[in-house]
């Protein structure tokens, strides 16, 4: 199966165009409400796209990006659902949610681009595919909500982290413990969004971003986008160094040096 022959139940859609490739939620009559089903196609699809793709765009047809998981998953019926996780061995349960999370990391390979369109509302499961990306570009209209506490689960899609690192702890607890609405101006302001535009403007947006994205020398990207993604771990000297590393790789590449010993 290619990564543009989705299983129908999947509720997404690929297309692949220049370089770049767009994932669209599409399950507009359930404002694009997940799955299993679709985590494991969103999986099988990040990794098998092929080299020649640079950039990824996810987003929501319709209304909504994501409202997050099927609420008709947390049926005790539903043989995928969430109920049926407790009845399971620990190992296997928890090895089901490791293999659901991977859906939701867009932003570790330094070779792809990621980026969220989002409008309308990103709750749980959508807010939390919106911050595995590496990019959030916002509609006016975009709200974010992290709705699990508040449903007595926990966010568990890797949300946690990212959220932390995007905007400190403090706004995090706040923002997870209370499960209020993060509305596109207050998402600018704290860090959660790159940019926000006028609804009728994502799309330009989107377009503009992904072309300019796709100007910058392929490898030169991945580089700095490594650096950028090891940063906060490392002390400045540590990251200083690896900056040089990276610029010797870079400069023996444009001199043609780079498969000498």
């Amino acid at each position: 199966m290619s990564p543009l022959e989705i299983d129908p139940e999947a509720g997404f859609r690929v297309d692949l165009r220049d370089g770049a490739a767009t994932i669209t939620l599409d399950r507009p009559e359930r404002m694009n409400a997940q799955s299993p089903v679709m985590w494991t196609e969103l999986t099988r699809v990040r990794g098998e796209l092929s080299g020649d793709t640079r950039v990824v765009v996810i987003r929501g047809a319709g209304r909504a990006f994501s409202a997050g998981l099927d609420r008709a998953l947390f049926s005790a019926g539903a043989a995928d659902g969430i109920l049926s996780l407790p009845h399971l061995a620990a190992d296997e349960a928890t090895a089901k949610i490791a293999d659901w999370q991977r859906a939701f990391d867009w932003s570790s390979r330094p070779d792809l681009v990621s980026i969220a369109a989002v409008q309308g509302h990103a709750i749980g499961g959508g807010f939390q595919l919106a911050l595995g990306c590496d990019i959030r570009i916002l509609a006016a209209d975009a709200q974010f909500t992290m709705a699990e506490p508040a449903l007595g689960i926990v966010p568990d899609l890797g949300g946690t982290k990212r959220l932390v690192d995007l905007v400190g702890y403090s706004r995090a607890a706040e923002i997870c413990l209370t499960g209020r609405r993060v509305g596109a101006e207050e998402a600018l302001r704290i860090g959660l969004a790159s940019t926000v535009v006028p609804n009728d403007e994502l799309d330009a947006s989107i377009e503009s971003t992904v072309t300019a994205l796709l100007a910058i020398d392929r490898n030169a990207a991945a580089e700095t986008k490594a650096l950028l993604q090891h940063a906060a771990a490392r002390t400045q000297d540590e990251q200083q160094a690896a900056e040089r590393e990276a610029q010797y790789r870079r400069l023996r590449a444009l001199a043609g040096l780079e498969d000498e010993a």
